[in-house]
């Protein structure tokens, strides 16, 4: 049993040691996102040339883009460290106050899921963030004073995938504002060739393609798959990845052309043929597929939405006609009454010439 344990951790730390050997670590590296490496190059250059810390920077978007990468390149072009945490992890301001006292002039704190943080926590980081100060109150009552400690100039990088769930005071306190965008197949394939090479592992361009055009824009998903394809490669096909053993691999793991996997496909089945197409709410589509509702919105739902296969209504999600189309079901008079409904609510009739 202790052999298992320590076999266990050993191929977990392997796997993250491949994730992290995959990260890139310049902006130049840093593959898609043209936009915001332009800015951020003109950004830190100015903080270098001030001999100033870099303002704060908020990164958001869907999960699996780059956010976290982004910080540690931030981080590496300032000639910084970098102190990483998570607002789920910040329990009490007293933490917070640990972690910030302890940070070395330009310093680059890291805090993902930014938005979790609670609001005794947050209330902490906004003298820290505007005047690079801690506020106590020491004593009760009549006796109570308000003591001020300074603090070293550090530089905030957050990063949350629900931008709308910070609070106003938090994000107007962040100079930069950043929103990552869903790569494309072109940006993808260049990265699963990349991550290929960096894993010592022969892939032919058909075989990267058809690994980019199934991964969901994401570069994270990308990865993961390239890794999956190249342990069936190893045991299959001599460890070479080529277009037929990428396509049995995907198909193994349930990645139809889209990328959508079986969880995808049933929360789609479930619009399409449980409920006829009527609107379903998010709770009764969790209970049907027997998966949290957090996840399908967090995880599956933007995906499904970016494509055109869903659409969110006043009462409930519904399939759209492309969802139909894709897995080859007609749609029935019902769901056909729906969609047109969908289709007047969605038009302004104010626009209307």
């Amino acid at each position: 049993m202790d052999n298992y344990l320590i076999q266990s951790t050993l191929n977990d730390v392997s796997e993250a040691e491949s994730e992290n050997i995959l990260r890139p670590t310049s902006l130049n590296s840093y593959v898609g996102q043209e936009k915001i490496k332009s800015n951020l190059r003109v950004y830190i250059s100015a903080a270098l040339k001030r001999c100033e810390n870099l303002d704060h920077v908020l990164l958001y978007g869907p999960p699996g883009l780059g956010k976290t990468t982004l910080a540690h390149i931030i981080a590496n072009e300032l000639n910084s460290n970098i102190i990483v945490t998570s607002g789920p992890a910040i329990e009490r301001a007293a933490d917070l106050a640990a972690i910030l006292t302890n940070l070395n002039t330009n310093d680059v704190l890291f805090i993902d899921e930014i938005h979790r943080l609670n609001h005794s926590v947050e209330e902490i980081l906004y003298p820290a963030m505007e005047d690079f100060c801690l506020d106590f109150i020491v004593g009760k009552g009549p006796s109570a004073k308000s003591l001020r400690l300074p603090l070293k100039p550090f530089t905030l990088v957050g990063a949350t995938t629900k931008a709308g769930r910070l609070s106003g005071p938090l994000r107007d306190r962040f100079g930069v504002h950043a929103r990552l965008e869903m790569y494309t197949p072109d940006q993808l394939d260049i990265i699963i060739t990349n991550s290929a090479n960096i894993l010592k592992t022969k892939i032919n361009n058909d075989a990267s393609k058809e690994i980019s055009t199934r991964s969901r824009g994401t570069p994270r998903i990308a990865n993961r798959l390239l890794k999956r394809v190249r342990d069936f490669a190893l045991v299959k096909n001599g460890g070479d990845i080529d277009l037929n053993i990428t396509k049995f691999a995907l198909e193994a793991m349930g990645i139809d052309s889209l990328g959508l996997d079986t969880t995808d496909k049933s929360v789609l089945m479930a619009l399409m043929d449980k409920f006829n197409g009527r609107p379903v709410g998010l709770d009764t589509i969790a209970a049907s597929t027997n998966e949290d509702a957090n996840t399908i919105e967090d995880v599956y739902e933007p995906y499904l939405l970016q494509i055109g296969f869903i659409a969110r209504t006043p009462r409930g999600r519904i399939a759209l006609p492309n969802a139909y189309k894709h897995f080859n079901i007609p749609i029935t008079k019902e769901a056909n009454f729906q969609l047109d409904i969908f289709t007047k609510e969605a038009v302004n009739e104010d626009d209307i010439i």
